[in-house]
């Protein structure tokens, strides 16, 4: 699953990243690597997306939140 298509308020865990290279670095300087939780905050209708990661907000493009695989994280309690 991409990230775009998650829902509001689900944790999920980044499987990969795909994208060109100079992106993918500045993701994971950001925090966006595989196997970090991210949590959907909010979605627009234009397609970005706010995630939280590691405490921090981002706000992401359709397209590059397209590039984004994801898999079911654990939830607030550990559970998956």
């Amino acid at each position: 699953m991409r990230l775009h298509e998650g829902m509001i308020g689900n944790v999920y865990r980044v499987k990969s990243v795909m994208a060109d290279e100079k992106l993918t670095r500045r993701l994971e300087a950001l925090g966006v690597n595989e196997g970090t939780d991210v949590t959907i905050i909010n979605k627009k209708g234009s397609g970005t997306l706010a995630i939280k990661v590691r405490g921090t907000r981002l706000a992401l493009g359709r397209q590059i939140a397209a590039g984004i695989e994801i898999e079911a994280g654990e939830d607030k309690h550990g559970r998956e």
